[in-house]
């Protein structure tokens, strides 16, 4: 008995999705086992059941032996006595006078498979009648059970038909739906305890990714569920712990690169030759050009930015009207209003970065914000010499720079790309470049509408 005692001892989760499961297969059992009861008690009221379903064979058969050992004069009366309520006996010397109706072949399989033993006569005639075989006067529709005496006389019982009756193909699809009630009405309410926490799930995980600073999921639902949503706070609040240490340390990085880099600028201004002071202002231009695109990179204030709605066609005009005011005229094609749920300043950095591209490398800008079910596509357009088909991808590496496009001249560390796609995978998006057929880059930004 000890193992017993330590699977008792031992803390087994009572709430889980095992548990969940195999309670909704057995309920929807029970119910669908219930409904059907039920409705066949209630079908036994109005429903057409066959002959042998009705109780008319046994008390027939204990009638008829009664009778038939009987005198003739005293048969009427005992038929008579037999009679009560939905059910008649009559006894009849011959059975031409009988009120019956006309089928193939009365006789049924009745009388040889169950009322000749009861009668222990296994040449008994007997026929049987249905109320579907009253084709002609339907009124006068009923049970009819006619058995041969050994006199050659005749016993009728009859028993009247159901006025509501069911034929058995609807009665079958009644308990088929039935069955189908039952088991999607247990399915429903086990799914929606399983669902719920699922979909706060989710809505939590979805929170983190447009904003770090998100609160840690309440803990509900069944066992693994919960503990699905413990190991995600866990990691939550590790990456939380991480951001906050690499921002410090950048933070103490960016202040620790910058001073040598003005001690040189300033040692710089004693070099009598300016060939070679402007070489060495460029590398240091260059170099705290690099180290502020890298440190911007990698804390991004923009990703912390929390999600909100905002009008999206709002802030592309807003945008192109900066560039307006700049001397740069790049087209809109799109509607006037657009709500969209993400972080504004996150997605202007983005279409500042590629539009930023298309005027250092391309003419003709453009922009197509084009709506559809379930997302949002950005276009960035110009016309340039483009990018070769093997660097479509590469160019989103960080650092990763084109020999003669983006150059100290030109400006660019390499960066922009990379933190403009960074931003748009967290929206849940996707940012890709394409080569257009006449020439030019497409960049398209497709954002999922929650």
């Amino acid at each position: 008995m000890s193992w017993l005692k330590r699977i008792r001892a031992r803390d087994w989760p009572q709430d889980t999705v095992a548990r969940w499961i195999a309670l909704t297969i057995i309920l929807a059992m029970l119910i669908s086992l219930a409904l059907n009861g039920l409705f066949i008690q209630l079908a036994g009221v109005w429903a057409r059941p066959p002959l042998t379903e009705i109780g008319l064979l046994e008390k027939a058969a204990a009638i008829a032996r009664l009778i038939e050992a009987a005198p003739a004069p005293l048969r009427n009366p005992l038929a008579q006595a037999a009679n009560e309520n939905g059910f008649t006996v009559t006894w009849h010397p011959d059975r031409h006078d009988l009120n019956l109706p006309k089928v193939d072949d009365p006789k049924s399989d009745i009388g040889s498979t169950i009322l000749q033993p009861m009668l222990r006569a296994p040449d008994r005639r007997i026929e049987a009648y249905e109320p579907a075989d009253w084709t002609e006067h339907t009124e006068d529709a009923h049970y009819a059970l006619l058995i041969e005496l050994s006199d050659s006389s005749w016993l009728m019982f009859s028993a009247s038909s159901r006025s509501w009756g069911l034929d058995e193909a609807p009665r079958y699809l009644i308990v088929i739906l039935l069955v189908l009630i039952s088991t999607a009405l247990v399915a429903l309410i086990a799914t929606r305890r399983l669902a719920t926490p699922l979909q706060r799930f989710a809505e939590g995980a979805r929170r983190f990714g447009v904003d770090f600073r998100a609160p840690p999921i309440e803990p509900l639902g069944p066992h693994e569920i919960r503990q699905a949503i413990l190991a995600f706070n866990a990691m939550q609040a590790q990456l939380q712990h991480f951001i906050r240490d690499r921002t410090q340390m950048l933070a103490a990085i960016s202040h620790d690169l910058r001073a040598p880099l003005t001690r040189m600028r300033l040692r710089g201004e004693f070099i009598e030759d300016s060939e070679q002071q402007q070489r060495l202002f460029r590398d240091v231009d260059e170099m705290q050009a690099m180290i502020n695109s890298a440190l911007e990179f990698f804390r991004d204030d923009a990703r912390l930015e929390p999600a909100t709605q905002f009008d999206l066609a709002e802030l592309l005009q807003t945008l192109l009207d900066d560039y307006r005011d700049q001397g740069v005229d790049i087209t809109f094609s799109g509607p006037l209003r657009l709500v969209y749920f993400g972080r504004p300043l996150g997605l202007k950095r983005v279409m500042t970065n590629l539009l930023d591209n298309a005027i250092k490398y391309g003419s003709e800008q453009g922009i197509e914000l084009i709506p559809s079910a379930g997302q949002v596509r950005i276009k960035v357009l110009d016309r340039g010499p483009g990018i070769p088909d093997a660097c479509l991808e590469q160019v989103f590496v960080p650092f990763f720079r084109m020999e003669g496009s983006r150059n100290k001249s030109t400006g660019g560390v390499g960066l922009g790309l990379s933190a403009a796609r960074a931003i748009v995978l967290e929206h849940g998006g996707e940012l890709t470049l394409r080569n257009r057929s006449m020439g030019g880059l497409e960049a398209l930004v497709v954002l999922p509408v929650h």
